[in-house]
């Protein structure tokens, strides 16, 4: 079965053009930080097997804060090659190939080592970061307090 178009993006790896996506709405599993991210890659002019992988991290998603990254084109086009180097055919059809990638590999198909990110309420923090890397917020006033200082409009 091929992997839906909606939600995908292409991507050109030695020649050959892939789609590639990551769910849109985690399992639960995923949610819960058990299942780790992952995304799937296939050719995008004539599927065959889909590529599954694996990362060592959870998705940005997740219920629990736990760290996360952002799947850039750089680690897409990494995982890709060493599927091709470890036996994945694109072109022929069959059961989906799973690369599991591991903190090691990680640095090395995104060629420095990976930027974690951790989910904070209204976005995401660099890991490691502080108060000065918190996303910007808008000040909520008591409509009660009195105050000096105006109140912003609705």
């Amino acid at each position: 079965m091929a992997m839906p178009k909606k939600g995908s993006r292409l991507i050109t790896v030695d020649g050959t053009v892939f789609r590639w996506r990551v769910r849109h709405k985690p399992t639960y599993s995923q949610g819960n930080s058990w299942s780790p991210l992952g995304f799937a890659v296939e050719r995008a002019d004539k599927p065959g097997s889909v590529l599954v992988v694996s990362l060592p991290c959870a998705r940005p998603d997740n219920w629990l804060g736990e760290r996360t990254i952002a799947i850039r084109p750089i680690l897409v086009n990494g995982c890709i090659r060493r599927a091709v180097e470890h036996g994945w055919d694109s072109a022929r059809p069959g059961a989906a190939f799973t690369l599991n990638v591991t903190e090691d590999e990680l640095t090395v198909l995104l060629g420095e080592p990976p930027r974690y990110l951790i989910p904070f309420l209204w976005g995401m923090i660099p890991e490691g970061g502080g108060v000065e890397d918190l996303p910007r917020c808008t000040q909520i006033w008591s409509r009660g307090r009195p105050s000096s200082d105006p109140a912003p409009s609705d």
